[in-house]
């Protein structure tokens, strides 16, 4: 499985590691991902998502509804 977001498709970034003495080696920045659990009322079913912790923030500020229809309409979700 990939390390991407399913509501805002975040991915990890790529940067360098600075040492003391100023070498620099490439390094990861992963997304801060957990899989969830959401309840859709309209549907009466659950689906497990895997969302960074912004996309969690965005789901209890508009409502799952409204996010996944901007992520379907994003081509984020099935």
């Amino acid at each position: 499985m990939s390390k991407v977001c399913e509501i805002t498709g975040k991915k990890a970034m790529v940067g360098n590691n600075v040492s003391f003495s100023i070498n620099k080696t490439k390094r990861r920045f992963d997304v801060n991902l957990s899989k969830k659990r959401f309840y859709i009322p309209e549907e009466d079913r659950w689906i497990t998502l895997k969302v960074s912790a912004r996309a969690v923030k965005i789901i209890n500020k508009k409502g799952i509804s409204a996010v996944l229809k901007d992520a379907k309409a994003n081509g984020l979700v099935k």
